[in-house]
């Protein structure tokens, strides 16, 4: 009989370890296999769902569990990706060094500067990861992701000279990032701003607007301001800026037609795949052919 409660404490303590048992309410999976863990990125204690309703709902709240005594907000809580919580720990961490230390191969001018970046990269992820000078890390990744965003949004730099000239403007870039930043990357080529688009044209360039005249607001011409004045030609929603349009474009329409170059296109003969289709369909349709067997059903 001594045994069984041996037994039953070491497979609780064996469900604790696996995360079936909730750590806050002591809540077994084994008795509500419904019941799903969340974890918060501020400091990855799994608690059940539950719990995490009651007592985060409402508003931010401390972790409840012992020695932890981190705020937690429940618009933060999650699902974990995997099972192991040092792992979920340090894919986050990564995740949210690559957002900021993110530059590439073709950013840089040596193939040598670039792996002395990731080694830099690397090195802070680490930091992050084993908790060492993690305000100091944290706080040089925000200023060198605030110094990015500036360094965008000021546009392309101005063209420096040559030979001494532009090594001394480099060296002065180089010496001004790393005292706003704290960063200092060898060989990184200078960020540009990206050409704005222009705005996009559905017709692709193609304008109706008229080539060889302008149409004017008012004519100085008799017959036009009698016309103005005229209540019979206005009536009716008759608008004169149309008349004097359509007759604009009657008048300019032969333009830049030229009848030679017509004539020449038309007695050119063109490779039209409808010519051949016609003829395939006439030799169908004529019979002649001896191994074509045509039986058509009479329906009525």
């Amino acid at each position: 009989m001594s045994k069984q409660p041996a037994r039953a404490a070491a497979a609780s303590k064996r469900l604790a370890e696996d995360g079936d048992i909730c750590p806050v309410c002591k809540s077994s999976r084994y008795l509500n296999s419904t019941m799903q863990f969340k974890i918060n990125p501020a400091c990855y204690h799994r608690m059940c769902d539950t719990c995490v309703e009651r007592i985060f709902k409402r508003g931010n709240s401390t972790c409840p569990i012992a020695g932890c005594a981190k705020t937690l907000s429940w618009a933060k809580f999650r699902r974990a990706t995997f099972e192991d919580l040092k792992i979920e720990r340090e894919v986050d961490i990564r995740k949210t060094v690559m957002d900021v230390m993110n530059k590439k191969e073709e950013d840089f001018e040596t193939l040598r500067d670039y792996n002395d970046y990731l080694e830099q990269v690397e090195e802070i992820a680490w930091n992050l990861i084993l908790n060492i000078d993690v305000e100091a890390t944290t706080g040089k990744l925000e200023r060198w992701k605030q110094h990015q965003k500036a360094e965008l949004d000021a546009g392309p730099p101005l063209a420096s000279g040559k030979g001494a000239t532009q090594r001394k403007a480099s060296q002065s870039s180089k010496k001004k990032d790393e005292a706003e930043t704290g960063f200092t990357f060898h060989g990184l080529k200078k960020r540009v701003a990206p050409v704005k688009e222009a705005p996009y044209d559905p017709w692709g360039g193609w304008s109706i607007a008229p080539q060889y005249y302008v149409l004017q607001d008012n004519y100085d011409v008799d017959w036009y301001k009698r016309i103005k004045t005229d209540v019979h030609h206005v009536a009716g929603g008759h608008s004169l800026q149309d008349y004097c349009s359509q007759a604009l474009r009657d008048a300019f329409g032969g333009l830049g037609v030229f009848i030679e170059d017509e004539i020449l296109a038309r007695d050119t003969p063109s490779m039209d795949a409808d010519v051949g289709t016609e003829h395939a369909v006439a030799a169908a349709m004529s019979g002649k052919d001896a191994n074509m067997n045509v039986n058509m059903d009479d329906v009525f």
